[in-house]
């Protein structure tokens, strides 16, 4: 049984597990998106999102947890100069998992794991989904619509005449 084990291995060791991770959270925070198995996107949103909320507070102790979990110094500077003032106002959430389908090699479910704040796509789509609402009323069928025609056509030369 695995009563209270929270971690996903991932088939992999401690130390491969850990490097993996810290590599796609490297790639996460320099290209904001990241394609991947959902095992590992799941993984991952776990790894990084205490590191993007300990980067709210920029301080030497936050930057030097912070480094060695990423081990990257670029990976850094960009996580506390740029990220954290985007998601300064965000009590949580960070990231997003987008299901892409499977994958043809070994039918793995696949999933974009992205940064919620930098996907310009979508925040366009969530201000202009509520300009318009429409009811959708039911289409007449095509032998009414000819039959009507002609009733009218009919009945304007009556009143014609």
């Amino acid at each position: 049984m695995r009563h209270g084990c929270k971690v996903n291995k991932l088939s992999r060791t401690h130390a491969h597990r850990v490097a993996m991770l810290s590599n796609m959270a490297t790639s996460l925070i320099l290209h904001k998106r990241v394609e991947t198995t959902l095992a590992k996107a799941k993984a991952l949103r776990v790894y990084v999102e205490p590191l993007i909320n300990r980067s709210k507070e920029d301080s030497t102790h936050s930057r030097r947890i912070v480094f060695s979990y990423l081990q990257n110094k670029e990976a850094v500077t960009e996580l506390f100069r740029e990220i954290s003032q985007k998601v300064a106002d965000r009590p949580g959430g960070y990231t997003r998992i987008l299901k892409t389908g499977i994958r043809h090699g070994d039918n793995a479910e696949m999933a974009i794991i992205e940064l919620v704040d930098y996907n310009e796509n979508m925040l366009k789509e969530t201000k202009t989904t509520k300009a318009k609402s429409t009811r959708r009323s039911r289409a007449k069928k095509a032998t009414d619509a000819p039959v009507a025609n002609v009733e009218s056509a009919t009945a304007e030369e009556a009143k014609a005449e």
